[in-house]
């Protein structure tokens, strides 16, 4: 018989949609928030997007990232992303180490989330953009 493992919820870990105006164009960049009193080590995150346009299913290729160690009260980037995605599931799934202790979530923004509305500043990255909540 298998022993159920609990994983230990995610707390003070959170990901942002952020806007970086260069040039006169907008910039949209996802980071990751450690907002923990310790680093997280061996971070990964695999990234896709999902859902339908104009009755036509979409889905984007699989992305993968290794971050390794995040600071403590820091922010690290994980990828550029094209608002011409915006309006699928931008979902991320984060996984990561405290001490021996793995901790897992998934994010996801949901269709149009990203949008003007929605953007308030992220003191964190000191930036606009959309705080996953």
């Amino acid at each position: 018989m298998m022993k159920d493992i609990e994983i230990p919820e995610v707390k003070n870990v959170t990901l942002a949609v952020a806007r970086q105006r260069t040039e006169g164009q907008d910039e949209w960049r996802v980071y990751l928030i450690n907002n923990n009193d310790v680093p997280i080590e061996n971070t990964l995150v695999a990234s896709q997007g999902y859902g339908e346009k104009d009755g036509e299913q979409q889905r984007t290729s699989v992305l993968r990232h290794f971050l390794d160690t995040i600071a403590e009260h820091a922010a690290i980037l994980i990828e550029p992303i094209d608002p011409s995605v915006f309006h699928l599931n931008n979902e991320y799934w984060v996984s990561y180490y405290i001490g021996r202790q793995i901790f897992d979530k998934r994010f996801i923004f949901v269709p149009d989330a990203i949008r003007e509305e929605n953007i308030s500043f992220i003191k964190e990255l000191e930036m606009e953009g959309v705080l996953h909540s």
